[in-house]
């Protein structure tokens, strides 16, 4: 995997690391200027980075969070196990000059009797809800409560979680909640395998098989500047690139997560997820 990289920055001031939301609180409201707002799960890597990067670039204050959300995981899953890299955290966003670092346990991020928030059904149990129920209800759940936390001007997320981007703006729209979510682009290995922490998974032949996510997505994007347009056609292709995986879905959708008979240049996102080996894998190509 590539080094991350780190941009060093003259006058940097000392990170704060919270732990709990009156921490956080009090933290945040020392803070004049715009704030941007980086959530993450840990396990930083270039593709965090690139978020921190933006959120600086376009911030007087950046706020990163770091926290395995528990109620987003279905039984079964790797919450356990899910990769934990806490003191090198730490460093890379205190290098890459973050101004607080919360760091919650799920005691202080849930309580046994609290409001539930359900994401759309119609949205939200296709694709990686059709695999993953209730997984999305658990997100915007963790999201809502941060945004609350941080009250942020702009949040950053990666366009690799496309679904849970659209919801989580179609969250801030609906709910009137006042921020800017900021879309940022897929950062990828220089061979195009997209980062993702859940990689450190893969052994050496599955990190190879893991290519053909991307080469599927290559094989969509020249067929299309091939001039077609039948996106079944295109879904058909893109599974026989992929066949040596277990496919859990390809899909072509437009940017409200429709289904569509053809191509719509500047309004699709083109979706594959597969299991590599134990590890589920998710990677898209917008249009």
């Amino acid at each position: 995997m590539r080094s991350l990289k780190l941009l060093f920055y003259s006058k940097v001031p000392k990170m704060k690391i919270v732990h709990t939301p009156e921490e956080l609180r009090e933290a945040r409201y020392a803070l004049n200027g715009r704030v941007g707002f980086v959530p993450t799960m840990g396990a930083l890597h270039n593709g965090h980075l690139s978020l921190i990067q933006k959120s600086r670039a376009q911030n007087e204050h950046t706020i990163v969070s770091v926290f395995v959300n528990p109620t987003q995981f279905l039984a079964g899953e790797d919450f356990a196990t899910y990769p934990k890299r806490t003191q090198a955290d730490i460093k890379i966003c205190e290098l890459a000059g973050v101004d607080i670092l919360f760091m919650p346990n799920t005691e202080a991020m849930y309580d046994a009797c609290e409001p539930s928030i359900i994401a759309p059904s119609t949205k939200a149990y296709i694709l990686e809800g059709l695999a993953r129920p209730g997984h999305f209800d658990g997100v915007l759940r963790v999201v809502l409560k941060l945004f609350n936390l941080t009250k942020p001007n702009r949040a950053y997320f990666g366009k690799k979680d496309a679904q849970q981007l659209y919801l989580i703006q179609n969250m801030v729209k609906t709910l009137f909640l006042d921020l800017e979510i900021v879309p940022c682009e897929i950062v990828r290995e220089d061979d195009g395998l997209a980062l993702s922490s859940r990689n450190v998974y893969l052994n050496a032949h599955e990190r190879q098989e893991a290519l053909l996510l991307s080469k599927s997505l290559k094989v969509a994007s020249h067929a299309i500047m091939g001039k077609e347009r039948d996106c079944e056609k295109i879904k058909a292709e893109m599974r026989t690139t992929l066949a040596p995986l277990h496919v859990e879905y390809v899909e072509i959708l437009n940017r409200d997560f429709d289904t569509i008979p053809s191509i719509e240049l500047g309004n699709c996102i083109i979706l594959v997820c597969a299991k590599v080996g134990t590890t589920r894998l998710i990677d898209n190509l917008w249009i």
